[in-house]
């Protein structure tokens, strides 16, 4: 039996190609050097990430270098860096206190299976319908999630059973008044204030991994009594299966699917911020969750635990001077080093010390620029974000993503329901049909932007403007435009900055006022080349469209695109 021409096609484009290394003979050595960069950086997040989720901290190792190798071959973007995540340990850390190590070996496995699906069945575009305040209520509340799994690693006292995170972090800390360390609490200190003022002595210092030498080296020096990381393994393990009772195995269906969940959107949300910041291919949605998806598979096997794409790695990444996946192949093969070479070093590590670098990394996670944006925005914007914060903290990641959605449908349905009207209005003088063809051959393009532009239409608003070419000078009309939420004007703003950095000047037209002040709160007018970029009239903006793409004349108010834009 053999498959069909197309099906055999889309599978083809899951696999790795030629294509994933062009130029690499005149990047190889930026890319190495990246590679060697992120390497640092993901040592003792690997290990503390590890140590959170129970497994240990051999195990966020080599979930680094299992997952990280797997996803760099396979997966959709030529600059991801993937390994164990923060959020991830959200959802293993009750799983492991629920069902033990051997349980999280059968989810990551199922999981993976999930996503491999997923991305067969091309469904790497639907994060376009999870609206921005839940993406950002979310990982608030996972940020807070990985601050209390902290508490008892700095306040060095064994961690209580249970399995909701605040109340494990409360009983810690009434344990800690009779029982805790000061020591302990000291080296957080130390830790977060190395890796708050590293990076302003210089940009490119691996702040982490310095705060954890400094806090290994106090104890040794002082001879402080804390409890440190224990003997690790100077080889890779060999890939196992636990036996499993094929009788329980359907009561690992839904921490299974709540990996998958969480490794797609985390996996998708950091390859689409690294879009962002380098010029080069896009990442492809589906492709990416193939790559993931075998990570997840594999991953496990070798005694890691699931993984996902890490944002603050892949920025780490992109920044070093990474421009294909050799960079992140790089990483794994260092953290491989460390396994063979350094694992009696990396064994004096205290816990405390890695407990700090988690509780900055929880703090770096919540982007305060976007909270405050949302919380401008409007009001079922930001009860959309304070409800998806609230239920991960409370209940967990696959709940909260729920029930924001459903929140944000049910608040813009609203919305659009209010804005229905019939109403006499003039008719506003437009261009004439012949002057607007006679645009197309002065390289500028004007689109009308009708309807609605919220959460589930805005990827495909992106979508559509970022296929422009050959044109020098794009009008967005924006007067018809009858719904805005914070998503739709998130996605305006990034269109505009894309089109800015392609050195296509954006100008728009006429939005509503409540629309202009939504643009303005969620920082999307500050993408435009200048403020006066921003019309009321049609014909002064066609009449300046033209002069930006005569290139006659030039405008002193025109500045750069704002940084927020990268």
């Amino acid at each position: 039996m053999t498959l069909p021409t197309r099906s055999r096609t889309s599978l083809r484009s899951l696999l790795p190609h030629r294509a994933d290394y062009a130029g690499l003979a005149s990047t190889w050595r930026a890319d190495v050097m990246a590679g060697l960069t992120v390497g640092v950086v993901a040592l003792p997040l690997a290990l503390a990430f590890g140590i959170t989720t129970g497994l240990g901290a051999a195990a966020g190792l080599t979930t680094a270098i299992v997952a990280g190798l797997v996803a760099a071959v396979f997966g959709g973007s030529h600059v991801q860096v993937s390994g164990p995540t923060g959020a991830m340990t959200v959802v293993l850390v009750p799983l492991v206190a629920r069902h033990g190590a051997d349980a999280v070996v059968v989810v990551g496995v199922i999981a993976g299976l999930f996503v491999v699906v997923a991305s067969a069945l091309r469904l790497g575009r639907l994060l376009a319908y999870i609206p921005w305040p839940v993406i950002e209520g979310f990982t608030l509340g996972i940020a807070v999630i990985i601050f209390l799994q902290q508490v008892p690693a700095a306040l060095g006292v064994a961690t209580p059973e249970g399995e909701n995170t605040a109340i494990v972090a409360v009983r810690a800390a009434l344990d800690a008044l009779d029982h805790g360390s000061f020591a302990a609490l000291l080296l957080v200190g130390l830790v977060v204030a190395v890796m708050v003022l590293a990076p302003r002595l210089h940009r490119s210092l691996p702040a982490s991994l310095l705060a954890v030498v400094a806090a290994t080296s106090a104890v040794k020096v002082v001879g402080l009594d804390v409890a440190t990381i224990g003997a690790l393994p100077s080889t890779l393990p060999a890939p196992s299966l636990p036996a499993v009772d094929l009788g329980v195995l359907g009561g690992f269906i839904g921490p299974a699917f709540a990996v998958a969940l969480l490794a797609a959107i985390e996996s998708l949300l950091s390859a689409k911020v690294a879009d962002g910041m380098v010029d080069g291919p896009r990442h492809d949605p589906d492709r990416e969750l193939f790559g993931q998806g075998l990570a997840n598979v594999v991953s496990p096997l070798f005694g890691g635990m699931p993984a996902t794409g890490a944002i603050a790695r892949t920025a780490v990444n992109v920044r070093a001077g990474a421009r294909t996946r050799l960079a992140s192949v790089v990483h794994s093969l260092a953290l491989v080093a460390v396994v063979l070479a350094g694992s009696d070093l990396v064994a004096e590590i205290p816990l405390a010390a890695l407990a700090g670098v988690l509780v900055v990394t929880a703090m770096r996670m919540v982007e305060v620029h976007n909270i405050r944006s949302i919380l401008r925005s409007t009001r079922s914007d930001a009860a959309v974000l304070g409800i998806t914060a609230a239920a991960t903290i409370v209940f967990d990641l696959v709940v909260a993503v729920e029930v924001g959605v459903a929140v944000a449908a049910v608040l813009a349905l609203r919305q659009v329901a209010r804005t229905t009207a019939l109403a006499e209005t003039p008719v506003p003088a437009e261009v004439d049909p012949e002057d607007e063809e006679s645009l197309l051959h002065e390289h500028i393009v004007a689109y009308r932007i009708d309807g609605a532009l919220f959460f589930g239409a805005s990827q495909r608003f992106l979508a559509s403007l970022s296929q422009v070419a050959d044109v020098r000078v794009v009008i967005l009309r924006l007067p018809d435009l009858q719904v805005l939420d914070a998503t739709g004007a998130h996605a305006l703003g990034e269109i505009v900055a894309d089109l800015e950095r392609r050195h296509i000047t954006v100008l728009l037209k006429g939005p509503r006022p409540e629309h202009e002040r939504l643009l303005r709160n969620v920082g999307a007018l500050d993408h435009l080349a200048s403020e006066h970029h921003l019309f009321t009239d049609l014909d002064a903006a066609v009449a300046h469209a033209r002069l930006h793409a005569s290139g006659a004349g030039h405008d002193p108010t025109c500045r750069p695109p704002s940084p927020r834009a990268a």
